[in-house]
C-alpha cells in the first residue's frame, strides 16, 4: 500500500499543498539534500522514493543501525561513475541518520556540497540535535506530523479495498476501524500491520468482518513512542511538569502514564517531582516537598511497577497544590546579585566568637540572642552592608504564603527596626 505518486500520500497537507515545499521538489525535480523529521509511520520512506522517482535518479537507501563509512564511500563513488558516464543523479536515502556518528556524518558533506548525492535523510529525532550542523545548513529541514485519526481512517478504508491491499474480502466493522485509528496513534505503517493482522485471523476462522475482538486479539496494547535518549524523552517531562504547574492533574497523568509504559526510568520521574515542589509551589503547600521525597522513596523502597501509585499519588498532589515560585525566584535573585559582587563582610556581632581572640576582634560582640527576647524576635541586623533592606523571598497570595506573608511582613518590621 505504499503510494505511488504524490497524491496517494495521506496527510503532510502542509508540505504536499500546490506550491508547498516538497511538491515542488517531488514535482519540479529540485536537487535539494532533505531531512525529512518526524514520527515513525508518517511517510518519510515513501517521500524518500518519490523524490528518487524524479527523472532517471538512481536510488540507493543505507540505515544508519548496519551501514558505515565504508558503505557510504562505496555509494559516493558509485555516484560519481553514474554521473560521469551515464549523466545519472544519485538519490542517496538515509534511515535514522540521528543514528550515524559526527564522523559518519562529516563523510557526507563532500558528496552533498557537490550535488554528487541528493541526500534524503530521515529522522525521528530533532536534526537541530542529532545533525552536525555542516550537513543540516546544506539540506532542507522538512517536519512531519503524526497522521490525524481522519487520515488513518481514511488510510484503513482504502487498504481494505484496494485491490494492492485486502481487495475487499473483508468488511472492516466500525467500532473496529475506530479501535484501529486508536492503535496506530498517528501511525500509518502500524495502522497498516494492524489491519493485516486482524484480517490474517478472521479470515483463518472463515469470516469476513473484522470485529473488535479480532483487532484485540491481533493487538494487544498501543505502541508508544517515546525514546529515553531522544527528543520524546524532554518533549513528554516538559510536558508533565507544565501539566502539573498549569494545575492539571488529569493532563499531568496522561503524561506520567506515558513515561512508565514506555519504560522511563522511575527515579528520573520521582527527581523531577522534587525539583517540581520547591520550583513552582515551594511554601504556598509545604507538604509538596515532602510528599514528593516520599513517592522518591518508595521508588528506593519498592520499585516497579507498584511504585507508579505513588508517583501517581505525589503527581495529582502537586497539581492541584496551590502554586508560587517565590522560593526560586529568591534563590536565583540572590545568587545574581552574589555573582555580581554584592557580598561584603559578615556584621561582627555574627561572626564566630567559639576561639581565642575572638572578642579581642571584636567577633560576635554586641550580639542578641533572639530566645531571650519574649516574642523570640528583636531588631538586629543579619545581612552584609551591601544587601541590607533586600527582599529576596516575596511569598505570594496563594496557598500557605498568604499567612506566611502576613507574617513575614510583621517580622521584617522588628528584625529591620522599623
Amino acid at each position: 500500500m505504499r503510494p505511488r505518486t504524490l497524491d496517494e500520500v495521506v496527510g503532510q497537507a502542509h508540505l504536499l499543498a500546490p506550491g508547498a515545499p516538497l511538491r515542488r521538489l517531488v514535482e519540479g525535480g529540485a536537487a535539494a539534500s532533505v531531512l525529512l523529521y518526524g514520527p515513525p509511520g508518517t511517510g518519510k520512506t515513501t517521500i524518500a522514493r518519490l523524490l528518487a522517482g524524479v527523472g532517471s535518479r538512481h536510488f540507493v537507501a543505507l540505515s544508519a543501525l548496519s551501514s558505515g563509512v565504508k558503505e557510504l564511500r562505496e555509494v559516493i563513488a558509485d555516484a560519481k561513475r553514474r554521473r560521469d558516464h551515464h549523466d545519472q543523479q544519485t538519490v542517496l536515502f538515509i534511515d535514522e541518520v540521528h543514528r550515524f556518528s559526527k564522523t559518519q556524518q562529516d563523510a557526507l558533506l563532500g558528496a552533498v556540497e557537490d550535488r554528487l548525492v541528493l541526500l534524503v535523510a530521515a529522522t525521528t529525532e530533532n536534526p537541530s540535535f542529532s545533525v552536525v550542523s555542516p550537513l543540516l545548513s546544506r539540506s532542507l529541514v522538512l517536519q512531519l506530523q503524526s497522521l490525524t485519526e481522519d487520515d488513518v481512517r481514511a488510510l484503513l478504508r482504502r487498504a481494505v479495498a484496494d485491490p494492492r491491499g485486502l481487495a475487499a474480502a473483508v468488511e472492516l466493522a466500525p467500532e473496529a476501524e475506530d479501535a484501529l485509528v486508536r492503535l496506530a496513534a498517528g501511525d500509518a505503517r502500524r495502522a497498516l500491520t494492524a489491519l493485516e493482522a486482524s484480517a490474517d485471523g478472521v479470515v483463518g476462522t472463515g469470516a469476513t468482518v473484522i470485529d473488535v475482538p479480532a483487532v484485540e486479539r491481533a493487538v494487544t496494547e498501543a505502541t508508544v513512542r517515546y525514546d529515553r535518549q531522544g527528543d520524546q524523552h524532554y518533549d513528554v517531562i516538559s510536558a508533565f511538569i507544565k501539566s502539573i504547574r498549569g494545575s492539571d492533574p488529569d493532563a499531568a497523568l496522561h503524561y506520567l502514564a506515558r513515561m512508565i509504559v514506555a519504560g522511563e526510568d522511575a527515579r528520573f520521574i520521582a527527581r523531577r517531582l522534587m525539583v517540581h515542589a520547591s520550583e513552582d509551589i515551594g511554601l504556598a503547600d509545604p507538604t509538596a516537598l515532602q510528599a514528593a521525597v516520599a513517592a522518591a522513596q518508595v521508588v528506593q523502597l519498592i520499585g516497579m511497577p507498584e511504585a507508579r501509585l505513588a508517583l501517581a499519588q505525589a503527581t495529582v498532589h502537586l497539581a492541584t497544590a496551590p502554586k508560587s515560585n517565590a522560593v526560586i525566584v529568591g534563590i536565583d535573585e540572590a545568587m545574581a546579585e552574589v555573582r555580581a559582587g554584592a557580598v561584603g563582610a559578615v556584621p561582627p556581632h555574627l561572626r564566630d566568637g567559639h576561639y581565642a581572640g575572638a572578642e579581642k576582634l571584636g567577633n560576635a560582640v554586641g550580639y542578641r540572642y533572639p530566645h531571650s527576647h519574649p516574642d523570640g524576635v528583636l531588631a538586629q541586623q543579619y545581612p552584609p552592608d551591601a544587601v541590607v533592606g533586600k527582599d529576596y523571598y516575596r511569598p505570594t497570595p496563594h496557598g500557605g504564603e498568604r499567612t506566611l506573608s502576613e507574617r513575614l511582613a510583621k517580622l521584617r518590621r522588628v528584625v529591620r527596626g522599623r
